[in-house]
């Protein structure tokens, strides 16, 4: 189960630069909320299989289920709940808003 897959892990760091790229750079209406969140999917998916020899349909709805916890959490805002701190990394990674 456990096993290293460079292919994946190269496209899961390229993914992370264009995430940097489009959060530090980008301060849209579109890319930055819509992009980001579906190219941070794919990052996860590709973290992922990284790191664990997993079926492909099995980890996409698990990553899939994942980021609609993260949207449902983020339309709770329950980054506000916990008080978290602006430009925190728990915040961060959580998200400000539901889109």
């Amino acid at each position: 189960m456990l096993r290293f897959n460079l292919r994946y892990f190269l496209l899961a760091l390229l993914l992370l630069g264009a995430e940097i790229f489009i959060g530090s750079c980008l301060h849209d209406s579109i890319i930055r909320p819509y992009g980001g969140d579906f190219l941070v999917v794919i990052l996860l998916y590709c973290l992922v299989r990284s790191f664990l020899n997993t079926p492909v349909l099995a980890t996409g709805l698990a990553v899939l289920l994942f980021a609609y916890l993260i949207e449902t959490l983020q339309y709770f805002r329950l980054a506000d709940r916990l008080h978290l701190p602006y430009h925190s990394i728990p915040r961060i990674m959580l998200g400000d808003y539901f889109t």
